[in-house]
């Protein structure tokens, strides 16, 4: 069985009690059913884990179970994420915490970091002459990164990015 969130393929719901470790690398997310429908109450990632108390031990657990009615309506999906790293993880948690705001997250997640560095520098335009392979006319430097440049064509606005030398 299995439930699709957003782009993401689930396994499950399973209910939380018959859930048994391990776990590595996955998001996970508590949901309870209400009659034939399931609500997102939570949503967590799981670098590993072999503590069968794992959820139980969660700080949110009492809200699962009081916006549940019961713990016998706490439902467990899983995405696992094998080679996925801890960015990729926060990421995908990112995604679904924006879109269903779920209820018994304590805190909205931490913002993972760009993996990028935009680095300021003069732009010797004496050296930087490149010509726009739509229309010809000079392209300008942009803006520099830290291991390349985007031009912008001064006539036609096409855009292009070379590598830095």
């Amino acid at each position: 069985m299995s439930i699709q969130i957003l782009q993401y393929e689930f396994l499950g719901p399973i209910p939380l009690d018959e859930w048994g470790p391990p776990m590595e690398k996955l998001v996970y997310i508590i949901l309870s059913k209400d009659q034939d429908k399931f609500n997102i109450l939570y949503v967590g990632d799981c670098e590993k884990t072999d503590d069968k108390s794992f959820f139980v031990q969660n700080p949110d657990f009492k809200c699962w179970v009081q916006k549940s009615g019961s713990e016998k309506s706490l439902y467990l999906a899983i995405l696992p994420l094998f080679e996925s790293s801890k960015e990729r993880r926060q990421s995908v948690l990112n995604k679904i915490f924006s879109r269903y705001k779920p209820p018994c997250n304590s805190t909205e997640p931490p913002k993972a970091e760009p993996d990028y560095v935009v680095r300021k520098s003069e732009i010797n335009s004496e050296d930087q002459k490149i010509s726009c392979p739509c229309c010809g006319s000079e392209m300008k430097a942009e803006q520099i990164l830290e291991k390349s440049t985007v031009y912008r064509c001064t006539s036609c606005g096409l855009s292009d990015t070379r590598l830095n030398s």
